[in-house]
């Protein structure tokens, strides 16, 4: 969840602390947001949906500002290959549901590309996914404003004119044929 909110990469969500969440008191009134430290340890703010607020409370719980947000089972920091396999394991158990997941290599960048997507499809400005994503330049956020198939069909179904009436032939014309009579 928090990958997918956030559009972390592995690393990334790996190395946010304790002290990088600024939680809501009151989720409904106040923003809850994450720094992440991203390449170049640029940091950037992610806004956080009550739902990973209250995940992430209960993973935090007790815990000093400097400890690392995300563990493994040994209590030890995750590391990056600890996320990707976390989400590797995942996906095979969804597998039980989705089966089609079977065939696809599903990743943290994956996760990462489809929030990317998702923001995309929208309507979110691009500039505002590049920040989101800590990319310094728009060409690379680009990469993921590649038009999918999915988007093509709601773009052709908005600018479908209207069914064509059939044509009558004019002899079949009633006004038409009362007026030619009356000359």
């Amino acid at each position: 969840m928090f990958l997918y909110n956030t559009g972390a990469r592995a690393d990334e969500a790996a190395q946010v602390l304790v002290g990088d969440l600024t939680l809501a008191h009151v989720p409904s009134r106040d923003l809850s947001w994450v720094k992440i430290r991203g390449k170049g340890n640029k940091l950037r703010h992610c806004p956080l949906w009550p739902q990973t607020v209250n995940e992430l409370a209960a993973a935090i719980e007790g815990r000093a500002p400097a400890e690392r947000v995300f563990l493994n089972r040994y209590g030890r920091p995750i590391t990056r290959f600890g996320v990707y396999d976390l989400v590797t394991r995942y996906v095979r158990r969804a597998v039980r549901e989705v089966p089609s997941l079977a065939t696809k290599e599903v990743s943290p960048h994956t996760i990462r590309r489809s929030t990317a997507t998702h923001l995309l499809r929208a309507g979110v400005d691009i500039n505002t996914v590049r920040d989101w994503l800590g990319h310094v330049s728009v060409d690379t956020t680009n990469i993921y404003a590649r038009v999918d198939l999915e988007t093509k069909a709601k773009a052709i179904a908005r600018c479908e004119p209207e069914p064509a009436k059939a044509a009558k032939h004019w002899s079949e014309e009633k006004g038409l044929m009362t007026f030619l009579k009356s000359l």
